[in-house]
């Protein structure tokens, strides 16, 4: 009777212990959605591009703190399950994350994994996993290769999500999921969130998104709202959890402060330039000329969240016309994307050529905005731009968009359409390859 007691003592004691583990683990998780709370099953699944993107793609995820070891497999899809018995494991780096470092965030830790899938086929279809290697994992997610030589593209861009992104961003981004699924990448042109270290925010992106951000390769750009004090009186931090969940190529030359956050894409032979518009803009600058001047790239883009020619009021990049659109001009970028100021401008700037009969486009620079928060356009401001060759092609006020960018043969062709899906703005550029000289047609 009593090694009976002893044994129901044990087992007592056992389940408080238990009852005082959970309730401190939950503890943490009070006033929090279900949705933001992490546990022992992936989530903010995200693929990224990190090294040549015929041969490679990073992925990122989310646990919480009880999946010590993590891992991705990764296969080539075939037409049915057996693909399983060829997958390959890698096992994860695994990062501790606290979000208490924002006062604003619940007192929680996570845990981030990422793995970089290297030597990859081009042109092929991969499907991939994450999670724990034994019972945790998501599902199976496609993806496909780039080919490693110049081919057709298509990709999406995004200006500003920023406010209320799960109730208003969500929808637009599922738009231009239903509109151009077969896109290879996506574009995000800065402010992505409100509150740069607010863990909420993120949480309501990462939902918009869903599966999307697992299968369409993402380019983040960093904007003002990714930087922010962590506390009064600090100075502007980068989101804490920007490099966690984000698996950047990382610029070896450039300072360490804009590491995953300037960087270069070459897909297919289009050669993508990520720039940091909040600050160290002078460093940048010698980066950019460098990445031109080496590019053999038949197309350039260049994007960075601020405008080079901004058409809302008050604002104003002039380090951007004064020091890199010389650069743009100099060595023929085809187009800019921007955000930040919550309007839609496309415009052009002419080349200024002397010889007779040629083409007499420059750089298409393009600012949009696909969440709520809406400004109205300052004509005035715009006009004045006139003196620096630039003309305003099309505008909008009060509308969210998404654009469809697809480049084929010697044809770049631009659409904007609204959050119903409706075309708004269409342009095509097409372009001498052997010259360099390109013309301008629109709807």
């Amino acid at each position: 009777m009593l090694l009976l007691r002893k044994e129901i003592y044990s087992i007592l004691l056992i389940c408080y212990i238990s009852l005082i583990s959970c309730s401190a683990q939950n503890h943490d998780h009070i006033g929090l959605h279900h949705w933001e709370i992490p546990s022992k099953n992936p989530d903010r699944i995200i693929l990224t591009f990190h090294e040549d993107p015929s041969e490679s793609r990073a992925v990122t995820w989310r646990t919480d703190t009880t999946i010590k070891n993590a891992y991705a497999e990764i296969a080539e899809a075939t037409v049915n399950s057996n693909f399983v018995t060829n997958s390959k494991k890698y096992m994860a780096k695994t990062e501790t994350f606290d979000l208490g470092l924002y006062k604003g965030n619940k007192s929680l830790k996570v845990h981030y994994h990422s793995v970089a899938f290297n030597y990859l086929k081009p042109n092929k279809i991969y499907v991939y996993r994450v999670g724990d290697g034994k019972s945790h994992w998501s599902e199976w997610i496609q993806f496909k290769t780039a080919k490693n030589e110049y081919a057709p593209t298509k990709f999406v861009y995004f200006g500003d999500a920023q406010n209320d992104v799960l109730s208003h961003w969500s929808r637009v981004i599922r738009m231009a999921y239903q509109n151009a699924p077969d896109a290879s990448f996506v574009i995000h042109a800065g402010d992505l969130i409100n509150n740069a270290h607010k863990d909420y925010e993120w949480a309501q992106w990462f939902k918009s998104g869903g599966f999307i951000h697992s299968q369409w390769t993402a380019i983040p750009v960093v904007g003002n709202h990714e930087f922010i004090p962590l506390n009064r009186g600090d100075e502007r931090k980068l989101a804490i959890q920007w490099k966690p969940q984000f698996t950047l190529p990382i610029e070896k030359e450039l300072d360490e402060k804009l590491h995953e956050t300037v960087y270069t894409v070459d897909y297919q032979d289009i050669r993508i330039i990520v720039l940091n518009s909040n600050g160290m803009l002078k460093e940048q600058t010698q980066y950019v000329e460098q990445q031109l001047k080496k590019s053999t790239a038949k197309w350039n883009i260049i994007t960075c969240h601020h405008s080079v020619f901004s058409p809302a009021e008050g604002r104003d990049f002039e380090y951007a016309r004064k020091k890199w659109k010389p650069l743009f001009d100099e060595f023929n970028v085809d187009l800019v994307l921007n955000g930040h100021d919550h309007t839609y401008a496309r415009g052009h700037v002419p080349t200024i050529s002397t010889t007779k009969g040629s083409k007499n486009l420059g750089t298409i620079y393009v600012t949009s905005v696909s969440g709520p928060k809406q400004y109205p356009l300052d004509r005035e401001q715009i006009k004045r731009y006139s003196k620096e060759g630039y003309q305003l092609d099309k505008s909008a006020e009060q509308t969210q968009f998404f654009q469809v960018i697809t480049i084929e043969n010697n044809k770049l062709i631009y659409v904007a359409y609204n959050a119903l899906g409706e075309e708004y703005d269409r342009a095509v550029i097409i372009k001498d390859f052997d010259s360099g000289e390109k013309e301008l047609r629109v709807k």
